[in-house]
């Protein structure tokens, strides 16, 4: 028998939660994205992990769980949960990339929004709003939708994670402080035009405009304990999947920005 991960008293009624109208396109009346008014009955201070369907590792898998125990997946994701005899409380999305056997096994928490305008991911943090939201299951393979996922990640404004094998990600806060160990990889990734000063970086940020098109910081290194104190952007911070613990007490010790204007 599959086991669920985090039951579903924070579904105010599983008839009535189950199935959310579908957002239509983007330029429709309502203007938004997704209407508050569409988001799901889903209790907002529990952390959740969303899983997505690139191939990911149980051990990864779990080590979100830990963090993040409600589960939700991304359409595909269905898949991931399947395979790992896990139940999601919902699985949202286009529903284009879900097998038959997962569709059937959760037939009872599909959440369909047929809108073809933004990535599966996109649909699932702007419906499921938490206080955290770790995502397994999005980095890798199809490059064009890691690529929009940092993207909803600046705009959204949310507290998300990205976890693969390798790597974990975030958006940068306007000041962070991460208790890394001496030889940790640090690479900053602009979105757009950002400058910032850093301590503990074997190559220091001080003086430097960064731009997705001139200045970049991959492949940095932290001597210890580094500080990053950032101005514009967005700018996305990878560090190794290792690193995840500090990443969260980091982003935990800080307030949230609001959301991103378009990018």
């Amino acid at each position: 028998m599959r086991e669920s991960c985090f039951t579903s008293p924070c579904i105010q009624s599983r008839e009535s939660s189950q199935i959310v109208p579908s957002s239509g396109p983007f330029d429709d009346t309502e203007g938004e994205f997704l209407p508050d008014s569409k988001q799901l009955s889903l209790n907002d201070t529990i952390p959740q992990t969303l899983v997505g369907g690139v191939p990911v590792s149980r051990t990864t898998l779990d080590e979100a769980l830990s963090h993040a125990p409600r589960l939700i997946a991304a359409d595909g994701g269905a898949d991931t949960a399947l395979a790992f005899d896990l139940v999601p409380d919902l699985v949202i999305g286009d529903l284009d990339s879900i097998s038959a056997a997962a569709r059937e096994a959760f037939s009872d928490r599909l959440c369909h929004l047929a809108e073809q305008d933004s990535t599966d991911f996109a649909k699932a943090l702007r419906t499921c709003p938490a206080s955290l939201t770790i995502g397994v299951g999005f980095i890798g393979a199809r490059v064009d939708h890691f690529l929009a996922n940092l993207t909803e990640i600046a705009r959204n404004g949310a507290n998300c994670i990205l976890l693969g094998d390798d790597d974990c990600l975030c958006v940068c806060l306007d000041d962070m402080q991460l208790d890394l160990e001496a030889g940790t990889r640090v690479s900053l990734w602009p979105l757009g035009p950002v400058t910032g000063t850093s301590t503990g970086l074997r190559w220091p940020i001080d003086g430097i405009a960064m731009s997705p098109t001139t200045r970049v910081g991959t492949s940095n290194e932290a001597l210890g304990p580094v500080t990053l104190t950032l101005s514009g952007g967005p700018m996305v911070l990878i560090l190794p999947a290792t690193a995840l613990t500090v990443l969260l007490k980091s982003l935990d010790s800080a307030p949230r920005p609001r959301a991103s204007a378009p990018l």
